[in-house]
């Protein structure tokens, strides 16, 4: 099969198909692109001989939209999108987003919120005994209990409110295939017990307690706080698919949800396979009369170059989807994606990204990693460089090269994002004279997400003094090749272990730089994150001891005017935080105040509010 999967009963007539294996139900347009989930999962099962078509955002209030392709050989398979339907439709204050990147046209509106859950109780409705498997970053992250921020509950496991049979957590190529070749040899979903990155439920209490741990029960998690933080540690500590074991967690009526190991990484091969596969690289030519799919945009002329992250930040969910163990692909498999690029019309010389979650890694922290695995309890870089790192770019260095030199590059600029204390952690600075040399353009973005070490402590980043360290380091590098290129750092405002206290720190670090942020980002509390968990909890999972959490809006919108006090509009709720926390010293006319006295009117201060204790 050449082209586009079949999205209608003509595609499938036209290709000579009576009957399709899979029908993939997914929340965002149809993008044939190895950066979508759907696309690599889609194709995937095609070069394995099956055939899939796609029904691209359904109208969940319709059942027929979920019937256009007909019944499948062997189930559908959901995915809510490369986004959780939530965060895409929702900002941090629970606004309603005006566009979705995702949809024909950037138009919002396209697909429900929960949709995984929506999807599948559809199909239900149509095809009531039919095999449904969910994945994706939404199904993924809610594979078990969790808090969920924009119900304000803890909500079960999604594999038991979408009514599904199994779900496929994590990146899913090789627990798709398994899945697939079982149903085809007449397997019953039901059976399907005992494929790794898997989730399954089961009635039968000796197969979900063999060889796993019992986590505490729903209704514990959902009573007691204490007991959510001690469940969610220790799936944290389970998420390696070297060491990680089996995980049941009990419902009523004798129903065990169980989460079998996480999946194998895939090696350099298979990492190339994957992206060599027969792409399209673009969405679907249905949508170009609705201007097509802004998500494109950004990826179109990108090189995927790893996955997997060990940096470990708590407010980021990597280590449940990903996981810690870098992936690469070879220097010939991006090389060749690249040269692809030269053919386009729309390429102007400029690839716009080389990189994965974090650019900079491209090989596991340590030879340890290659058989045994991340270690549980312990983090690669914090809160210091484990003894076993190897920092090391120089495979790194040798792709960039490359790409530099194709005929018809202008430009290969680095966007994913640079671990800037693994970077420093590096004995020579190859890495970085090349980096500001050839891959910055003026600007390089970077994410010391606070300068305070006890938020810093509750993220899992490295300390005010690395970052302090990098900047030195990195204008010294642009000095010395008579370059003038800056740094936009990336700060978060309101993460658990922020008070108002270290929200005045990090105003002042901000003056003493002289940054003036145009973008603050406030904590948004996603599912399966450490950051998210105390949260809920005001614990800390990894010493169970409390944790302040700013929760009242009116606390978030002070800390987050704090970090851009320069602007006018926020003098009245920087001069209120400043009373609050008693640095009455920073308001006036000197050198070191953060606003003036005639810049602000007087007010009655409000108490701030919060959670937990510091």
């Amino acid at each position: 099969m050449s082209g586009f999967l079949p999205i209608n009963r003509e595609d499938m007539k036209r290709e000579g198909i009576v009957q399709l294996d899979f029908v993939y139900v997914i929340g965002d347009a149809y993008v044939d692109h190895p950066s979508f989930g759907h696309a690599v999962i889609s194709r995937v099962l095609q070069a394995h001989g099956y055939q899939v078509g796609i029904i691209a955002q359904p109208d969940w209030k319709n059942p027929d939209s979920i019937a256009v392709l007909g019944r499948p050989r062997l189930g559908f398979l959901v995915t809510a999108g490369n986004m959780d339907s939530m965060v895409n439709h929702y900002s941090v204050s629970k606004k309603r987003r005006g566009t979705d990147a995702y949809s024909p046209g950037g138009v919002m509106g396209k697909r429900p919120d929960y949709a995984t859950v929506v999807y599948c109780q559809l199909i239900r409705r149509v095809y009531q005994d039919i095999p449904i498997i969910i994945g994706g970053i939404e199904a993924s992250l809610r594979r078990l209990g969790h808090y969920d921020y924009w119900s304000k509950k803890v909500r079960r496991s999604i594999l038991l409110e979408a009514g599904a049979d199994l779900i496929s957590y994590g990146m899913g190529e090789r627990s798709i295939v398994e899945i697939a070749d079982a149903l085809a040899s007449g397997i019953a979903v039901s059976d399907l017990t005992f494929i790794d990155g898997t989730v399954f439920q089961t009635k039968d209490r000796e197969l979900a307690s063999w060889d796993a741990l019992q986590l505490p029960s729903f209704d514990q998690i959902r009573m007691d706080k204490t007991a959510y933080a001690r469940s969610f540690y220790m799936q944290y500590c389970n998420t390696d698919p070297f060491s990680g074991k089996r995980l049941y967690e009990t419902y009523k009526r004798g129903v065990y949800v169980v989460q079998n190991p996480p999946a194998k990484p895939l090696n350099q091969m298979e990492m190339d396979d994957v992206y060599e596969l027969p792409y399209m690289r673009t969405y679907h030519p249905s949508y170009q009369a609705a201007g097509g799919v802004p998500a494109i945009s950004e990826v179109k002329f990108s090189l995927v170059s790893s996955r997997g992250c060990f940096g470990g930040c708590n407010f980021c969910a990597l280590t449940f989807h990903q996981g810690r163990i870098i992936q690469a692909r070879s220097h010939d498999s991006i090389l060749k994606e690249a040269k692809q690029f030269l053919k386009d019309p729309d390429f102007k010389g400029y690839i716009h990204d080389v990189g994965g979650p974090t650019a900079n890694f491209r090989h596991p922290a340590c030879k340890k990693q290659l058989t045994k695995g991340a270690c549980p309890s312990r983090q690669c870089l914090f809160p210091a460089p484990c003894k076993q790192l190897d920092a090391d770019h120089s495979d790194y260095l040798e792709l960039l090269r490359k790409l530099r030199q194709l005929e018809g590059v202008k430009k290969v600029f680095i966007r994913s994002g640079i671990r800037f204390d693994y970077l420093i952690y590096e004995k020579d600075q190859k890495f970085l004279r090349e980096l500001c040399t050839h891959h910055v353009s003026g600007q390089l973005k970077i994410a010391p997400e606070h300068i305070s070490d006890a938020v810093l402590k509750r993220m899992g980043k490295p300390s005010a003094e690395v970052y302090r360290n990098f900047v030195q380091a990195y204008e010294r590098m642009n000095r010395k090749i008579g370059k003038e290129q800056y740094l936009v750092p990336y700060l978060m405002s309101s993460h658990p272990g922020s008070t108002l206290k270290e929200a005045v720190e990090l105003a002042e670090f901000l003056r003493d730089m002289g940054y003036a942020p145009q973008q603050v980002q406030d904590f948004y509390p996603t599912p399966s994150t450490i950051s998210t968990c105390m949260y809920y909890t005001g614990l800390d999972p990894r010493t169970m001891k409390p944790v302040y959490v700013a929760d009242d809006p009116h606390e978030k919108a002070m800390q987050r005017a704090l970090i851009q006090y320069r602007n006018p509009k926020n003098a009245q709720l920087v001069r209120e935080a400043l009373v609050q926390a008693g640095r009455t010293d920073l308001i006036g006319n000197g050198k070191k105040c953060l606003i003036r006295d005639q810049e602000t009117s007087s007010g009655r201060s409000r108490k701030p509010h919060g959670r937990g204790t510091r």
